[in-house]
């Protein structure tokens, strides 16, 4: 502001951002009884690091502003130990929150407003949901923190150490960016298998068919057949089920296509997108017609990121992209066709990923990486309506199969059209 230049003034926006974080979690803090601090402390904390920031720039010396958290978090612990009185709270999440608070009013003296305040919703998020936070900490069981723990492993220390190089006589396989498909796939699986986790029966058949998709449509198509065989009155909820799993197919691979090759989607989008909307009509007839009183059955799928899965999975990748390579340089696209009907049948994940690497690498035009896709996704809806009939029974595979051969139109519809 120009008229706050050469009086003086020209840093006070930085303090009445510093005032507004810490009014922000003041408010929450003040909300809580046994807390030492409100919003008056959490202001002036705020106001006190934006000081601490200015004069330890206009001095040179880093250690006014390190002074000035030692003296903020010192006094935070002192009030609370003169607090002896029993079942007081111990205080260190306000301690927390407050040394936090003043290093938010020091990043705002740096010229890191909009980070600060982002930070400090955060923080402001996380103090207001502590029931909700410990209530899932308390819902997750030692094996899905080791899920967890795996996924971190797959992420922050085998992929790093990987080389970012093409091997291979077509330049095909990249250690790196075959697991950087890996994570992206684990990533997604097990995003769905921890909320499955924490919804538990709590919502319904739709939810659960839903991220039962998004960890495995075929483990979660096998498990409601296989309910569906031992108790026949959840027909109708393992048919919903079933059906809502399968439709989140497209949908991954939708998500594939745009963090993998953004390019291929004004292509893709349309078949995916109404194969989804066929789908989801005959998802919603059946729906209709689910009893009340029907069970609701949680799936047993296993863990997503485990280390043995994520290493079958990267080789499967490896080798469909390697054969994908070498057919297409020696059959042409219908080389590519041909395996991404066969390995569409167990992985559709993985073809639709090679798919894209080709794509990227030029061996592949649009049509045809958008093509061999679909070609997947239809070969693996085919596998899995004969797995519900053979593992399901007849009338579960005949419920089942409008829904599912419906999707396959609606892939194979815009399909014809585009390649017209």
């Amino acid at each position: 502001m120009d008229f706050m230049q050469g009086n003086g003034l020209e840093h006070l926006p930085a303090f009445v951002t510093s005032l507004g974080i810490g009014l922000l979690i003041g408010l929450e803090r003040e909300r809580s009884p046994a807390a030492k601090a409100g919003l008056r402390t959490f202001a002036l904390v705020a106001l006190f690091g934006t000081v601490s920031a200015l004069l330890s720039d206009e001095t040179g010396s880093p250690w006014l502003l390190l002074g000035g958290v030692l003296i903020v978090g010192i006094m935070t612990v002192a009030a609370y130990l003169r607090d002896k009185s029993p079942g007081s709270d111990p205080g260190t999440t306000t301690v927390a929150a407050i040394v936090m608070c003043y290093g938010l009013g020091a990043l705002v003296w740096y010229d890191y407003s909009t980070l600060a305040v982002m930070l400090a919703i955060t923080t402001t998020i996380l103090l207001y949901y502590k029931s909700e936070l410990r209530g899932i900490t308390q819902s997750l069981t030692r094996r899905d923190l080791i899920s967890i723990l795996q996924f971190s492993v797959l992420t922050f220390i085998i992929l790093p150490i990987l080389p970012d190089r093409n091997y291979g006589p077509y330049n095909a396989l990249n250690p790196h960016q075959v697991w950087l498909m890996v994570v992206l796939i684990s990533g997604i699986s097990l995003s769905g298998y921890i909320a499955l986790r924490l919804v538990g029966e709590r919502y319904g058949a739709p939810l659960l068919g839903l991220l039962g998709g998004l960890v495995s449509s075929t483990a979660t198509s096998l498990a409601y057949a296989r309910h569906n065989r031992e108790n026949p009155r959840i027909i109708q909820l393992s048919v919903v089920v079933i059906l809502l799993a399968n439709l989140m197919v497209p949908l991954r691979l939708a998500v594939l296509g745009t963090v993998v090759s953004p390019d291929i989607l004004p292509t893709l989008l349309p078949i995916l997108g109404t194969g989804m909307i066929f789908g989801l009509a005959s998802a919603a007839y059946w729906y209709r017609k689910l009893l009340e009183k029907s069970a609701t059955v949680v799936p047993r799928i296993g863990n997503p990121a485990e280390i043995r899965a994520a290493l079958g999975f990267g080789l499967i990748y490896a080798l469909v992209l390697f054969s994908s390579a070498w057919i297409s340089d020696v059959a042409g696209s219908r080389g590519v066709y041909a395996i991404a009907l066969v390995s569409g049948l167990t992985d559709v994940d993985a073809t639709t990923l090679s798919s894209l690497r080709l794509l990227a690498l030029g061996k592949l035009q649009v049509m045809q990486a958008a093509t061999a896709i679909s070609l997947a996704l239809l070969s693996n809806i085919c596998f899995k309506l004969g797995l519900v009939f053979f593992i399901g029974g007849p009338v579960l595979g005949r419920r089942c199969a409008g829904g599912m051969l419906a999707v396959a139109f609606g892939i194979i519809l815009p399909l014809l059209i585009l390649r017209a």
